[in-house]
């Protein structure tokens, strides 16, 4: 499930603004990177399974394995995980409502602090 006009999408800040912001939010970059792309992850556990809201993003210009980049963000996500196989975006998902309006109030919360930054976009 995409989220759309979260005023995340197209957002251009340093990584290490991002780390910050991010992790205040509970979101993690963990291994999600590599040398262009990103990823923030918030897992969230509720009764019928384990749940991932996701930010991406990637660099035109430098490293993200030195903590060197700028960062445009993309679309967050929500995804369902299946064991083995990974997690699932699809259309056909149904999200629980409360997990649903928890997201949606985690990226109001961030795009508001992101605006606290003059932030290109």
């Amino acid at each position: 499930m995409y989220f759309e006009n979260t005023g995340l999408e197209n957002k251009i800040a340093h990584i290490t603004l991002f780390d910050d912001l991010m992790s205040q939010h509970g979101l993690i970059r963990a291994t999600g990177w590599d040398y262009e792309r990103i990823t923030w992850d918030r897992k969230f556990v509720v009764q019928d399974g384990t749940y991932y809201l996701r930010i991406f993003g990637y660099t035109n210009d430098g490293d993200n394995g030195s903590n060197d980049s700028n960062i445009t963000l993309l679309k967050p996500v929500l995804g369902k995980h299946y064991f083995p196989h990974g997690i699932e975006y699809g259309e056909d998902e149904i999200f629980p409502a409360n997990l649903v309006k928890t997201c949606q109030d985690v990226l109001a919360s961030l795009s508001k602090e992101l605006d606290q930054f003059k932030i290109q976009s």
